[in-house]
């Protein structure tokens, strides 16, 4: 059995900064591809960033200069530091993961349950 859980979501002021973080649990072999994706009242699910096991990322263009990602694969845990943040950066943000478990079975779209960032002043 594998979770992802997310944290340090909350109310931040535009301009400010939230770090978020999310920890994989469970009968982990590895874990490939991580990444945060966010969904704000009334739009669909968008990738925010993603990171390979190796490092490589990819963002989605209304957070690249903002927002970084990051891994510690020692810890099956990966990042988002949110800079300048913007209201409209608004959203539930949720962790997925592409992953191996010991047991040999691969799960290409892992979840958590999601943590809120609310950017209002």
């Amino acid at each position: 059995q594998v979770q992802l859980v997310e944290s340090g979501g909350g109310l931040v002021q535009p301009g400010g900064s939230l770090r978020l973080t999310c920890t994989a649990s469970g009968t982990i072999f590895s874990i490939n591809t991580m990444g945060w994706y966010r969904q704000a009242p009334g739009k669909e699910r968008e990738l925010v960033a993603s990171i390979t096991r190796t490092g490589n990322t990819n963002y989605a263009d209304s957070v690249k200069g903002r927002f970084t990602i990051s891994r510690d694969n020692a810890k099956n845990t990966v990042y988002l530091q949110m800079s300048r943040l913007k209201p409209e950066d608004a959203a539930v943000y949720s962790c997925g993961a592409d992953l191996i478990t010991t047991d040999f079975v691969r799960y290409p779209e892992v979840w958590g349950q999601g943590t809120l960032v609310t950017v209002s002043s």
